[in-house]
């Protein structure tokens, strides 16, 4: 992702986070969205790619930024899984001899049959909601203020959580991997049992990730949006500036 709108500039952001988790064509699909912080998590995500878009025969997107896709860090390649360990592949063309044709269409002229197959589709992505909600948490368990952040930004705010613990700010770091499916539940449940008073999510864009964070919160907390649009990469120090300032206005 780099800045927008249009043709944009070359400096990152996170601005087609609304393109990728919303859906940006035709008709009611959604797509598997992961999101890598790290190199290593780059490569990792690729290989999972592959291995849930042959489960679930739908697209998944790596959502990356312009940072991690510049930057130079040691990888580690894992053991690929073995294909007796993939799906079957009952659709796939390999002849018809002895068995009826294989016919792959997404052409229903008929709305009855079209409405069949759309909620066939609807049934895969609740399934792949149930199965694939993927996060990391970062000194969650007593947060007072608890970031929200993905991507290259999750690493900024990581830094500043370990800032700001250091002057006795209980800052806590929630990094959703999962775009899409977003785990909601998971972020409410970090909420309810830190007992946190405020969520600030910060994100390379004018607020794209913190629509799904309020809706996952439903007013449980108030939500404030750190909003660094256009290629602007914000320094650990600002973020902290700002969590300092909702630590006062609490007290």
């Amino acid at each position: 992702m780099r800045g927008g709108p249009g043709l944009g500039g070359i400096q990152p952001a996170q601005s087609d986070y609304f393109q990728a988790t919303k859906g940006g064509g035709h008709g009611d699909y959604r797509l598997l969205v992961l999101a890598p912080a790290s190199v290593q998590e780059l490569a990792d995500l690729v290989q999972d790619a592959f291995d849930l878009a042959d489960t679930y025969r739908n697209p998944v997107l790596i959502l990356g930024d312009g940072v991690l896709g510049q930057m130079m860090e040691p990888v580690q390649i894992r053991q690929q899984r073995q294909p007796e360990e993939l799906p079957t592949k009952p659709w796939a063309t390999t002849g018809a001899s002895g068995r009826r044709p294989n016919i792959i269409n997404s052409l229903y002229i008929d709305p009855v049959q079209l409405n069949q197959h759309n909620q066939k589709l609807a049934a895969k992505y609740r399934q792949m909601a149930e199965r694939e909600v993927r996060y990391e948490g970062y000194y969650l368990d007593d947060a007072e203020i608890i970031l929200v952040a993905y991507g290259i930004t999750a690493r900024i705010c990581r830094t500043v959580v370990e800032n700001a613990r250091a002057e006795g700010i209980k800052a806590g770091l929630f990094r959703p991997i999962s775009l899409y499916p977003f785990p909601a539940q998971a972020l409410r449940t970090a909420v309810e049992e830190s007992g946190a008073q405020q969520v600030v999510c910060a994100e390379l864009s004018c607020g794209q990730l913190v629509e799904d964070v309020r809706l996952s919160l439903d007013g449980m907390v108030p939500t404030e949006l750190l909003a660094y649009p256009g290629g602007v990469i914000p320094l650990p120090a600002e973020i902290l500036a700002r969590l300092r300032a909702g630590k006062e206005m609490r007290s």
